[in-house]
């Protein structure tokens, strides 16, 4: 039994890189990020594995739930960075930024990069890609590790972020990872890494 709950307590806090994020910038990534003043966080497209259990439309909502809760972790993350004067960009608040989007049609209808800009009227904008996965349940990777001492993954969540200069209709930044997770995780805990470590890599970052 000290056995297991000592496992458990390891897995707990267990997450991991998969491997090392890619990362692009263009040339003047630095200089136009620092030119812009206000950016906006788009609400990212989520993606989760299908899962036999769940129907088509609690799925959709389940999708769009993670979508507004992943907004929100990126935005506490970035605002959190303005307030510690390591962003000097000011960040348009999710619900001011959402209820425009909304107005325009999205994302029921497809807007381009360049449109989304005009919508919020900004001079950047972050937008991103999740996908979510369980390659196994909490009760099989609980078993797994007390017979083996393997401890399974129990969420994976692949993600591509992008910034986009509006001035310049074009992408400059953009970070694509895999973070995956034991027992006990989950794919907020997951997000909060991601932002822990794809804002040191931002363009946005005062150095």
């Amino acid at each position: 039994m000290r056995f297991i709950k000592s496992l458990l307590l390891m897995a707990w806090v267990v997450l991991t890189m998969a491997s090392c994020a890619k990362i692009f910038y263009s040339q003047d990534a630095y200089q136009l990020a620092h030119q812009q003043k206000k950016i906006a966080i788009v609400p990212p497209t989520v993606t989760i594995t299908p899962n036999k259990k769940i129907d088509a439309d609690m799925m959709r909502e389940q999708q769009r739930a993670e979508s507004l809760n992943f907004q929100q972790e990126m935005y506490s993350w970035m605002l959190k960075r303005s307030m510690q004067g390591k962003i000097s960009q000011e960040i348009q608040d999710p619900e001011t930024t959402n209820v425009l989007l909304q107005k325009a049609g999205y994302p029921g209808s497809a807007i381009t990069p360049d449109e989304i800009c005009k919508v919020l009227g900004v001079d950047g904008i972050m937008t991103s890609s999740y996908h979510l996965a369980k390659p196994m349940s909490e009760g099989v990777a609980v078993a797994a590790a007390v017979l083996t001492g393997f401890m399974g993954t129990t969420n994976d969540v692949r993600v591509s972020l992008d910034i986009h200069d509006c001035s310049n209709s074009k992408m400059i930044w953009n970070y694509n990872h895999k973070f995956s997770g034991g027992i006990g995780s989950s794919p907020t805990r997951l997000v909060d890494e991601l932002m822990r470590e794809a804002s040191k890599k931002m363009p946005y970052m005062n150095k």
